[in-house]
């Protein structure tokens, strides 16, 4: 990829000529033709969708669908699988909701210690109500404790939910094997893709998920909006979350019957503009290709590591993060918030704390951690800026430290 002709497709970046933007992993930027394509919903042919008797709420209706139609392609799944939600937090909390209706004593959902809140927090507060256990993979040198994983799946559990790129420390999970251990024992299988949908190709068919849940403003299209997939089979069992128009069948004022999926899953007036934004994100991954984004991405990744490993202590394992592009590190004698602010003013954007991991960080013994994560407008150049205000941070704390 030339990155420069890249970087020209984001108005941000004309805007902000000196900004080294290296916080991907929590949102990438937008480029101009998804902002170009909700504009045009706007202003040409806004209206709502699915019942409008008239010109503009057609070519909604029509867009809003292509989208779906085209994020379906992009995953391989089928059109009728790909709910839209406001984004993977939105979708962990349909799916716990929906499938732990009939837990109880006796039940188990496996999770793992390096979840991401939105697919811990919903199972939690699930647990407490229906009464069924929690259990973790646990997290040994950086990496899921498999045989540990073979040990806590079993006859009971009824859900495996897990992340296949920890935000946090930028480890790949083991998807097949995570996924033959549940199968085994029937257990539903959710697969949080946040961190990979935008850099890692996929083929949910391949994977062979039950459900599979990624946000949009991870993958250069906008906030609000994100992407439920579930198999055909698996979407027929599960009720609805949110309640009202557009999902319903027939109603009365005494009952109620839902819609097919995925209109059963899509009450109110969705994120219209969000979802053709979305669309036209996936038009611009396909343009660039899947597989030139990968390999940037290892690229540019394997370069962060090597100068980062110069000059700081990364938090992770390197074989991991060199291909994940998600890499967390400590400097020395310094509060990862005091090195991320001193890097801003260098106009350097990296993310510190917990990373919304804060059961991880504990584990790891650690308050938080500086991360640094790749998208496809980041060059070496950028990552020579980051090493320069880190080496620009250790004199500061060192000055410190002497007086």
């Amino acid at each position: 990829m030339h990155i420069e002709d890249v970087k020209k497709q984001f108005s941000i970046f004309a805007n902000h000529e000196d900004v080294v933007y290296l916080d991907n992993a929590a949102s990438t930027q937008t480029p101009d033709v998804v902002l170009e394509a909700m504009h045009t919903y706007y202003t040409q042919y806004r209206a709502n969708i699915h019942r409008g008797l008239y010109t503009f709420s057609d070519i909604a209706t029509e867009r809003y669908e292509e989208a779906r139609a085209k994020v379906a392609d992009f995953v391989g799944a089928d059109t009728d699988e790909i709910i839209f939600t406001s984004g993977v937090t939105h979708g962990c909390n349909i799916l716990a909701a929906s499938l732990c209706k009939n837990f109880g004593p006796g039940d188990n959902v496996v999770l793992t210690e390096m979840e991401h809140h939105a697919n811990l927090v919903p199972w939690l507060v699930m647990g407490k109500q229906y009464g069924f256990e929690l259990r973790f993979i646990p997290v040994v040198d950086y990496k899921l404790d498999m045989i540990a994983a073979a040990r806590l799946i079993d006859e009971h559990t009824k859900v495996v939910s897990f992340t296949a790129i920890s935000n946090a420390i930028g480890t790949i999970n083991p998807i097949d094997e995570i996924i033959k251990y549940a199968q085994a024992v029937g257990a539903a299988t959710i697969v949080d893709y946040a961190q990979a949908i935008a850099s890692h190709a996929l083929d949910v068919k391949k994977v062979r998920c039950d459900f599979l849940v990624f946000s949009g403003h991870k993958m250069y299209g906008p906030t609000g909006i994100g992407v439920l997939y579930g198999k055909k089979e698996r979407l027929k069992m599960l009720d609805p979350f949110v309640y009202g128009g557009g999902m319903i069948r027939e109603v009365s004022l005494n009952t109620a019957s839902w819609a097919d999926a995925p209109a059963k899953f899509e009450g109110g007036t969705p994120n219209i503009a969000g979802a053709i934004g979305l669309g036209a994100a996936v038009d611009f991954l396909h343009n660039i290709g899947m597989e030139k984004i990968e390999k940037h991405r290892i690229d540019v990744a394997g370069y962060l590591v090597e100068e980062l490993s110069k000059v700081v202590e990364i938090t992770g394992r390197v074989e991991e993060v060199e291909r994940s592009g998600v890499v967390s590190f400590m400097v020395s004698d310094a509060h990862p918030h005091d090195v991320a602010d001193i890097l801003n003013t260098h106009a350097i954007a990296v993310r510190a704390g917990h990373h919304c991991a804060m059961p991880l960080m504990k584990i790891l013994g650690i308050s938080g951690t500086v991360r640094a994560s790749i998208g496809i407008y980041n060059s070496k150049e950028d990552i020579d800026a980051l090493v320069q205000g880190i080496k620009k941070v250790h004199k500061i704390f060192g000055e410190k430290l002497k007086s």
